[in-house]
């Protein structure tokens, strides 16, 4: 896999977890541990995109 196309997935992946982040967030209940943790995901993949970016 190049590295553009690593990550073009990796962006894919943080737009669909700000999807499940807003989905979650807007629930009559939302469940703290489940919105950390997709947070903590989408920062992961933030800091691997900028890696990659200034590799």
């Amino acid at each position: 896999m190049s590295l553009q196309s690593r990550i073009d997935t990796l962006k894919s992946r943080h737009a669909s977890l700000d999807d499940r982040i807003r989905d979650e967030d807007h629930r009559p209940l939302p469940d703290s541990g489940v919105l950390a943790s997709l947070k903590l995901q989408k920062l992961r993949l933030k800091e691997e995109m900028e890696r990659l970016q200034h590799h």
